[in-house]
């Protein structure tokens, strides 16, 4: 049975349990669980991240925690009772791991490392205190640990900032906002500011001395010098090194590592120094020989030096090499630091030049304590302590020092009767008063131990030595008493022996007869002369002589010539016990001298604090005693004494030594009877303030005033006491006229700054302090009523002294943060006076920051749930008073402008912020009846509009996010609770005083703007916040979003008929509510939609206003990345809304106006379609496809169906940029003309837009032509650059600016020049297909043709796409997917490559026209695009599988055409025919045969600079007709069976039987041709060749070819245009059309390649394989089998037509070696050289390629009823290639080569010569009729060495097979335009001539001239749309008048405009269109 659990309430989650059970819970280990029942062993409960699913769990699974249950019952919470800090550490650590995850993903390496250390580093101090062995110390400090990473965390995450109080959390509702704000703000401090330390500290570590002539021991000496001062400032850091140069003591770590302690910021400067002083130990001169001498000397050896400033960037310096220098001079050896440092070091040797002492530094900042906890483990291995000289900055009580510093200066000796001076060696000693030596008290430095007697280093043969060594001697206070120091000085022989003789000696005593000390200086020492032998044990002997100089001399001037040696020490004293001052002693002595207490008093002032502060406890003991002795003669002096010494403990030197003063007060004060004298002169030094002329004494004392009075309440306590309270009234009535005194002093009033308004502020300044100290005599109510009448006689007059005003404010602030204010009682008594003064201030705008922080102390006092009676009355006060001026003052300095300094700033910032929360902190204390009578207080509605006008500004302040920094969402929740309550009561003010007739717009426009804005604040969506926190809030706070959108609700239902003020102003505010993704949110504010589109029906009969600004608005915040796809179905569905009120939708249509209702919701609803895709888009980084196409559809979306002009302009402007960053420049151009189209040449003003300025529409559509040309040269679309360029200059001309007409007319020949100069890359094109519902509503279900990348093939672009969309998946097969693909909840790509079938196609089948001028028609304006899939129709005849071979040929048709102004376009309609297996064959041979022309061509006209392709193509066909090639096309169509079951075909064989003969002549001249240019090394290849051509021929039946069609030499009219430019157009001899049948109609557009490798029976194999699959490593994608389908062609001649998906990969042939292979993969094809195939996207090369007819009418089937007559009609093969030959069949010259003809002169011409001048290769010699000739061709247009291609490539894309291959990608030439005029001429054949003649220019009959200028080129590119399919009218822009002319390439586009409607017109219309736009001139 299940049993509510009573203990057992929460628990943590030790094992996961997966809750497979029935009703099992699944949990995680680390879940926290709420228990709420248990049975057996079992529990029931929820996990607490999801508490809304409840079940079952095992007990053991779960580790139970202590807590507390609140709300007992189906709602209790429970609350863990452990530490607040270890919650707070669990909640972190979770929300953070999540975090922690995402910043791998996002690649943030480093974060994430450092944020794994941290939560460790928090794990492992969350174990110490959870173990809880902590001590009280150590738990605080790990605690100050865990906060400071959990904050660091916090912030490099972007979360919150925690308020803190003593390292826990702090709820906010348990403290006033004043103080939350506070705790906030120093948190905020904290991390945006480090305090400065104050104390720095130097690290330094001795690592080694890196010198070669190392060998004995050395000393190193560092110390701190201050090169400004020349003196050391530390003491010195002493160590000993071995013979290698290393620490003697390693295993001792502080033997060789210091701290230099206590350096105050102001010796952290560039000029103190580091300097180390090195001393070598060992023989007097450095090269000595070892056994010279055997005594060890200090002999000085080098110096190093290092500025501290190098330290001062923070790094730590771990291997830093300091130079060492020797010093030559050693008399200067004293000052070799010094020189170093002046950069005098020339004069000094390095040691060598890798030399140096190897050293480790590092500053540390902050006290020595808080560095001992960070560096602990500096600390735990040991480090000696060097302190700074003297005191340090800061003096501390109890600081115990008595340390005698001795500098050995120098001294001046004789030479003693030798002939060198000596080599002196100084000894010191400390002896007691008993004559023994003290043992270990001189010390050398920190690192080395003390010692019993010091040894100079030697200078050598030096008689005035100058050492400066720097000793301590730490002699201890008890000893100092008769001690004395000896120095003893010897000579130091060099000799064997090494002996030091004593020859003289010098002492001088520690302490004087009367007590002090040995004072601070340089003391002259007389050297007393001594024999070597003299024994100084007894000291008696010695200290009656004289040891000083000075005092020597001054008491005997006749012994002066008997001491002429001298020795120099200088003293330094740092004792806490002892002193040298004798005045000092004399105050402290002065029972002994009662005459001279006068004149100690009075010098007391004149001696040093520090001397003062170190008897402090015995001064201020004699001064009371004084006092006590004789108080009418010495009172006064010892009240100024004490004033004197209360003030020096002001002093930041002394400040710590006020505990001192305190506990003397407190435990050693002893007079009793002191206060009446203290009393009394206080107030006659008070009564005298307002008559005194100098007041800076009289300013002492009241600054002194604090312990003054702390000595008089002691001493009354004292007195009471002994007395048993005595004498009371007196004091009181004492101190009542003490303050009278005070009253009125203060109440005085002086002009300007004058001494007695200094000393007012120097009274104010103290006076709070005296509060705490009344308060331990009087009464609470007493001591308030004192302050509040002293406080309340000072005058408030502004214009007085500003500063006292200041002084007057922080008296308040002083008073507000005292003892007294605390108390309910005191505070009650003293609001009124502090409320006055702040009142007073705020009015002026004075002393802000003053008064926030007396403000906000006030406000910290009043708890929030404080219901005292008290309380309520002391709200009631300061709303009375406050309210106001506090709204008025954050208005205020809200609306200054900002401070340039951000100090200002911040600064502002505070006040700001301060203020708020006082007003926050009122606001949340008013109750009911404080709210009430705050309204009820204004006497006029008047008044009540302009408070709530002004409140609800102040909120709206409020709430801006600037208001509080980014993570102070605590702080602004808060806030938003406050705002919400109050609007809550404003509210009901608002409605029953401002409607009806009272109604005012203004304030409840306020209110709404108000409460959207509300709604609107980002730290309120809590959809954004992690499931924890939004789990907090939603606890705490409830959505007060749903709140406010209630009372929007009942706010606006109240309005009535008062809406129609609203509509349509508040559409878009209400319109951004409703965005917000809260669905209880949205079901309130929606309905209020309808009732705007109601109430706007009712005023003008339709809403058109509110469909408008619905819009408008829905655009411009989605594109802020508002609104979702639930709320796009929320204002489309019928889900009922918000209480009574059904869907929008239904309510709509249950009105009159239904159906325009309807309708707006059907167009917002598709307009929000595209805007959330649209916005979806761009999120992402790159540009990309996705981007564009979005933008192309909002745009198109806003011209079609809402016209929106404006918008529409917009999106042109984003698209534009779109691209520009896409570099997609053409589509730019494009996107541009748009808005060039809606502006006219007219002179109309135009406003400033967007980026463009005020300018005429002129100026702007010139800006506009100018910006899209430049656009179009980038894109190399130079045509139509031209286009433009043309019309720009019309302008120019009409308006006669012939500057820029010049400007425009070279730009547009510069153009021209491109044309002719520059490379272009032919585009690939590729179909794509985006099904399943996952994909954006724009690409949803429909096929797009792409134009691709330059250089990009389908497998880049393949791969492009699946980048762009990650989540797709790649279909591999080209069919068309059926619904289950369209339906599925994924994304589908399907993508092949298509080609492109031109429009119009004269230009391409124009003669002589240059190919990179043909190259643009065929990529450009093109509306149709196709792909071939080959399929087996029937049985499959394994033998020849070219029987059942069918092709199906897909044609796709665009709504625009490529390009435009998108790189995609969506196919509008799509038409599929199937090709018969003859026609593929047809078409396989015609486009091998249009190749081989092609090749031939390019090497008689020497294009070619490598024969190799040649010799491949004519080897593939060769070789695969001898292995079977051709022949299986004679199986399979030439059979008795075939001719009698297809008799429709007799055309179509006859015509593949011509082909053949036709291939067999050309591979004749093919070879004939490579013979002549065949290098030697591949002549047996030739003749391998020529043998196996005779065997085709053999297998043709042809022996000789009929005399008809003997070749002939040829001739290509296109080879090369330069030589040929005058040539004419090829003749045709009237017999060519015999042999020349129709062809079929089923033909390709561009050159294709067909494998008669591929025939084989694996291959067959390929063709069933739809996935297409092919032998190189190329994508996935094929979509198309390999045409291997048939074994016709030997193994090894693959063809290069057997291609896979990847345009850049040719198929290998097995003939190639991998060189070639590699060549050919390589080689840089143009883009579009491939077949039309989809599946085999590979294209031909140039070579190959032919002119097509990109009308693409003859790729229709013949059979297709529906075609009109121009459409079946064909065109006969051109002849302008003829192969003619003699009887003798001979083409070759005698030398066996064949003969080119020469070029031909240019004949006159009366034709347009843009018409006639065509480059055509010379025609061939005439003919005889009698001599038949077969069909001419015409080569490919593309030469195949294009410009900048690689033309010594052997090989382009593989072996060059006969083109029989079944699945060849068939794309030979469509009937060009030249075969065309060919036939339309019927020019008879000319004369027969000798072959090497010329042939004569024809001329053209009058017939043929129409003929040719009906030819038009089509315009360069097409903004038209075309007839029929597109009536969206063509730009004008673009449009040229036709002129009488034909003009030249490229024409005019109206003059095309007409044969390209005459296309258009052959076109089935593809049904209706969307309406055209009206012609609008745009505004903009």
């Amino acid at each position: 049975m299940w049993i509510p659990t009573e203990h057992e309430k929460y628990g943590v989650v030790i094992a996961s349990f997966r809750g497979t059970i029935p009703f099992g819970l699944s949990l995680e280990i680390g879940d926290t669980v709420q228990i709420l029942e248990k049975c057996d062993g079992w529990y029931r409960g929820f996990a607490l991240k999801n508490p809304n699913i409840k079940g079952i769990f095992p007990s053991s699974y779960v580790h139970l925690k202590n807590a507390c249950v609140k709300n007992k019952g189906q709602f209790e919470m429970v609350i863990p009772t452990e530490d607040s800090v270890i919650t707070e550490m669990t909640s972190t650590l979770r929300d953070w791991g999540a975090m922690w995850k995402q910043l791998y993903v996002r690649n943030e390496g480093d974060l994430f490392h450092r944020l794994w250390h941290i939560m460790n580093e928090i794990l492992d101090l969350r174990r110490q205190v959870l173990v809880g062995h902590l001590t009280h110390d150590r738990m605080k400090d790990v605690k100050r640990h865990i906060t400071a990473r959990l904050d660091w965390g916090n912030e490099q995450l972007g979360l919150d900032l925690v308020p803190r109080k003593e390292y826990a959390m702090v709820d906010p509702e348990d403290i006033s906002i004043t103080e939350l704000y506070r705790l906030m703000e120093h948190r905020h401090r904290k991390k945006d500011t480090p305090v400065q330390a104050s104390s720095h500290h130097l690290f330094v570590q001795m690592k080694s001395l890196m010198c070669s002539n190392l060998g004995e021991e050395l000393e190193v000496i560092f110390s701190l010098f201050d090169s400004k001062e020349n003196r050391p400032i530390s003491e010195r850091f002493f160590l000993r090194l071995n013979r290698n140069g290393l620490p003697k003591a390693p295993d001792k770590p502080e033997r060789h590592c210091s701290l230099f302690v206590d350096l105050g910021s102001s010796d952290l400067r560039k000029d103190i120094y580091i300097t180390v002083h090195i001393i070598r130990i060992g023989r007097m001169g450095a090269g000595e020989k070892k056994n010279a001498c055997s005594v060890q000397y200090r002999r000085p050896f080098g110096c190093a030096v290092l500025s501290i400033a190098d330290l001062l960037t923070g790094e730590t310096k771990d291997d830093l090499v300091l130079k060492v220098y020797m010093c030559n001079t050693e008399s200067e050896w004293y000052q070799i630091h010094e020189n170093i440092i002046k950069k005098l070091n020339a004069r000094y040797n390095l040691t060598g030049s890798n030399a140096g002492l190897a050293v480790s530094l590092q500053l540390l900042h902050g006290d020595i304590e808080q560095i001992r906890r960070e560096y602990s483990s500096v600390f735990s291995h040991g480090v000696s302590i060097t302190r700074k000289l003297g005191f340090s900055n800061i003096i501390m009580p109890g600081e115990m020092r008595n340390d005698l510093y001795i500098t050995v200066e120098r001294g001046e000796f004789e030479k003693g009767g030798k002939s060198v001076a000596r080599n002196v060696e100084v000894t010191m000693f400390i002896v007691d008063s008993n004559g023994q030596p003290l043992k270990d008290f001189i010390s050398f430095g920190s690192g080395e131990p003390p010692a019993s007697e010091y040894h100079s280093f030697v200078l050598y043969h030096n008689n005035s030595p100058r050492w400066s060594e720097l000793l301590k001697l730490p002699i201890p206070v008890d000893k100092f008493r008769g001690s004395h120091i000896r120095f003893e000085f010897r000579h130091c022989s060099t000799k064997e022996k090494g002996e030091k003789k004593l020859f003289g000696f010098s002492f001088v005593p520690l302490m004087q007869e009367d007590g002090r000390t040995l004072p601070d200086g340089t003391h002259e020492l007389i050297v007393h002369k001594c024999e070597e032998n003299t024994n100084l044990q007894d000291t008696t002997r010695y200290l009656k002589l004289p040891f000083s100089k000075v005092i020597f001399l001054g008491n005997n001037n006749q012994t002066m010539k008997a001491t002429k040696e001298s020795f120099w020490i200088t003293s330094f004293l740092c004792s806490t016990k002892l002193t040298q001052n004798g005045d000092m002693l004399d105050l402290l002595k002065w029972r002994t001298h009662p005459d001279k207490i006068t004149s100690c008093l009075s010098k007391l002032k004149e001696i040093d604090g520090s001397e003062i502060v170190k008897f402090l406890q015995d001064t201020l003991d004699t001064l009371f005693g004084i006092l006590d002795e004789n108080s009418q003669k010495y009172g006064s002096k010892v009240f100024d004494s004490l004033v004197h010494i209360i003030n020096l403990l002001q002093d930041s030197k002394f400040h710590h030594f006020k505990p001192v003063m305190d506990t003397y007060i407190e435990s050693h004060f002893a007079g009793a009877l002191a206060y009446r004298d203290l009393i009394k002169v206080l107030k006659w030094y008070v009564d005298r303030i307002t008559e005194a002329e100098r007041q800076e004494h009289i300013q002492e004392v009241l600054k002194a005033q604090e312990y003054i009075f702390k000595y008089i309440v002691q001493s009354r306590r004292l007195f009471s006491l002994a007395t048993g309270g005595q004498n009371e009234e007196e004091f009181r009535c004492c101190i009542q006229e003490l303050l009278m005194s005070v009253r009125f002093f203060l109440s005085q009033e002086s002009k300007g700054a004058g001494a007695l308004s200094q000393s007012q502020a120097v009274f104010l300044s103290s006076f709070p302090a005296v509060y705490s100290e009344l308060l331990k005599l009087f009464d609470v109510r007493e001591v308030a009523n004192l302050v509040q009448d002293t406080l309340g006689s000072l005058p408030t007059i502004m214009h007085v002294d500003d500063s006292l005003q200041a002084i007057k404010l922080q008296c308040i602030g002083k008073t507000v943060e005292s003892q007294l204010y605390t108390n309910p009682d005191s505070r009650y008594i003293l609001l009124p006076v502090v409320l006055h003064h702040l009142l007073v201030h705020l009015q002026e705008q004075k002393d802000l920051i003053m008064c926030a922080r007396i403000l906000s102390n006030v406000f910290c006092l009043i708890k929030k749930n404080s219901s005292e009676k008290s309380v309520l009355e002391e709200i009631d006060v300061i709303v009375a008073s406050l309210l106001d001026i506090l709204l008025r003052t954050i208005l205020e300095i809200t609306s200054r402008p900002q401070a340039s300094s951000s100090a200002m700033r911040l600064q502002f910032q505070d006040v700001t912020g301060e203020f708020v929360a006082c007003l926050l902190s009122l606001l949340r204390q008013m109750t009911d009846r404080h709210y009430q009578q705050l309204l009820n207080s204004f006497s006029t509605k008047e008044e009540l509009r302009d408070f709530l006008l002004q409140i609800f500004t102040v909120f709206r302040i409020l709430i801006r996010p600037e208001m509080f920094p980014k993570d102070w969402t605590v702080m602004r929740l808060v806030a938003n609770n406050v705002i919400i309550t109050t609007v809550l009561y404003l509210s009901d003010a608002l409605r029953k005083n401002f409607l009806n007739e009272n109604f005012d717009y203004k304030i409840w426009d306020s209110y709404f703007y108000l409460a959207v804005i509300f709604i609107n604040q980002l730290c309120l969506q809590l959809e954004m916040f992690t499931p924890s926190k939004k789990k907090k809030v939603l606890e705490k706070y409830g959505d007060m979003r749903v709140t406010m959108g209630c009372e929007i609700f009942s706010m606006w239902q109240n309005l009535g008929e008062h809406k129609l003020h609203f509509i349509p102003a508040l559409i878009g505010p209400f319109l951004e509510v409703t965005l917000i993704p809260q669905p209880d949110l949205r079901n309130v504010m929606i309905p209020i939609f309808h009732d705007m589109m109601d109430w706007e029906q009712r005023r003008s009969g339709n809403f058109k206003q509110v469909e408008a600004k619905l819009i408008d608005k829905l655009d411009s915040l989605m594109s802020e990345g508002k609104g979702d796809e639930t709320y796009r179905e929320l204002f489309n569905s019928i889900i009922p809304l918000f209480g009574p009120y059904p869907s929008l939708l239904k309510k709509i249509e249950r009105e009159t106006w239904r159906e325009s209702g309807v309708s707006l919701i059907a167009t917002v609803t598709r307009l929000m379609e595209r805007l959330l895709d649209y916005r979806d888009c761009m999120k992402m980084g790159e540009v990309d496809g996705k981007k564009i196409g979005c933008t192309v559809s909002l745009l198109n979306f806003y011209k079609t169906e809402l016209n929106k002009e404006e918008m529409y302009i917009r999106y042109i402007h984003k698209l534009y940029d779109l691209h520009l960053k896409a570099q997609n420049f053409t589509e730019a151009a494009y996107t541009l003309l748009l808005y060039d189209e809606l502006l006219e040449w007219s002179d109309r003003p135009l406003r400033e837009f967007l980026t463009y300025p005020m300018q005429t529409e002129w100026q702007r559509k010139e800006h506009l032509h100018l910006t899209i040309i430049q656009n179009f040269d980038r894109g190399k679309c130079w045509e139509n650059g031209i286009i433009l360029c043309r019309k720009i200059a019309e302008q120019y001309e009409s308006y006669y600016d012939y500057r820029n007409l010049s400007k425009m007319r070279m730009m547009e020949a510069s153009l021209y020049d491109k044309i002719m100069d520059q490379q272009r890359l032919e585009p690939e094109f590729f179909r794509v297909g985006f099904y399943g519902k996952k994909f954006p509503f724009f690409l949803r279900n429909k096929e797009f043709v792409c134009r691709g990348h330059d250089y990009e093939r389908l497998e880049a672009f393949q791969q492009r796409m699946l980048n762009e969309f990650p989540h797709a998946i790649a279909m591999q097969h080209a069919n068309q997917p059926d619904e289950t693909i369209f339906q599925a909840e994924a994304q589908y790509l399907q993508i092949y490559a298509v080609t492109p079938i031109p429009e119009s196609q004269e230009v391409l089948q124009r003669e002589g026209v240059p190919d990179n001028i043909k190259s643009f028609y065929k990529v450009n304006h093109i509306w149709k695009f196709r792909y071939d899939r080959p399929f087996h129709k029937g049985t499959k005849d394994k033998e020849n599988e070219f029987k059942s071979l069918w092709v199906e040929r897909t044609s796709l048709y665009l709504v625009q055409s490529l390009p435009g102004i998108s790189r995609w376009f969506e196919v509008e309609k799509r038409e599929v025919v199937e090709m018969s297996p003859l026609e593929n064959a047809i078409e396989v041979l015609e486009n091998k045969n249009q190749q081989l022309k092609a090749l031939i061509s390019q090497c008689q006209t020497r294009q070619m600079q490598n024969i190799n392709p040649l010799t491949m193509c004519l080897n593939g066909v060769i070789d695969a007709a001898v292995n079977g090639g051709v022949s299986r096309y004679q199986e399979a169509f030439f059979v008795k069976d075939y001719i009698l079951s297809h008799p429709e075909d007799g055309e179509k064989i006859a015509r593949l039987r011509e082909l053949m003969l036709e291939q067999a002549q050309i591979l004749e001249f093919g070879l004939a041709v490579h013979e002549k240019f065949v290098p030697q090394d591949m002549r047996p290849l030739h003749k391998k060749l020529v043998d196996q051509f005779f065997v085709m021929k053999s297998s043709f039946g042809i022996q000789e070819f009929p005399a008809c069609i003997q070749a002939s030499p040829v001739h290509f009219p296109n080879g090369s245009p330069r030589v040929c430019r005058n040539s004419a157009p090829a003749s045709m001899s009237p017999d060519g059309t015999r042999v020349i049948p129709r062809r079929s109609p089923l033909s390709y557009p561009a050159a294709n390649r067909y494998s008669s490798s591929s025939l084989s029976s694996q291959a067959s194999a390929e063709v069933s394989n739809i996935t297409g699959q092919s032998e190189s490593s190329d994508e996935v994608f094929n979509m198309q089998p390999s045409p291997s389908t048939s074994s016709l062609s030997s193994t090894h001649s693959a063809s290069p037509n057997v291609t896979s998906s990847a345009p850049s990969s040719a198929r290998a042939s097995p003939l190639l070696s991998d060189k070639h292979k590699h060549s050919r993969e390589n080689s840089c094809l143009s883009p579009r050289d491939r077949p039309c195939s989809a599946i085999y996207p590979t294209p031909v090369e140039p070579s190959q390629r032919t002119l097509f007819n990109h009308i693409g009418d003859g790729a229709l089937p013949r059979s297709d009823p529906n075609l009109s007559a121009p459409e079946k009609a064909v065109n006969p093969t051109p002849s302008s290639w003829s192969l003619d030959s003699g009887k003798e069949a001979k083409t070759l010259s005698d030398g066996g080569r064949l003969i080119s003809p020469p070029v031909p002169p240019r004949p006159t011409q009366t034709a347009s010569p843009a018409r006639h001048t065509t480059p055509v290769s010379p025609s061939p010699a005439g003919r005889s009729p009698l001599k038949g000739s077969v069909q001419s061709f015409t080569p490919s247009p593309v030469e195949y060495n294009s410009p900048g291609l690689s033309s010594n490539s052997p090989v382009l894309s593989g072996s060059y097979s006969s083109g029989i291959s079944s699945l060849s990608r068939c794309s030979t030439s469509e009937t060009s335009g030249f075969e065309n005029q060919a036939n339309e001429q019927s020019v008879p054949g000319p004369v027969p001539m000798p072959m090497p003649v010329p042939m004569p220019m024809p001329s053209f009959s009058g017939s043929e001239e129409p003929v040719r200028k009906e030819s038009k080129t089509p315009p360069p590119y097409s903004v038209y749309e075309r007839t029929l399919r597109r009536p969206v009218p063509l730009p004008h822009s673009l449009s040229i008048p036709v002129t009488s002319e034909p003009p030249a390439l490229p024409p005019k586009p109206l003059a095309a405009r007409s044969s390209h409607l005459e296309n258009g017109t052959r076109r089935t219309e593809p049904g209706p269109r969307p309406r055209p736009l009206p012609r609008k001139v745009s505004q903009l």
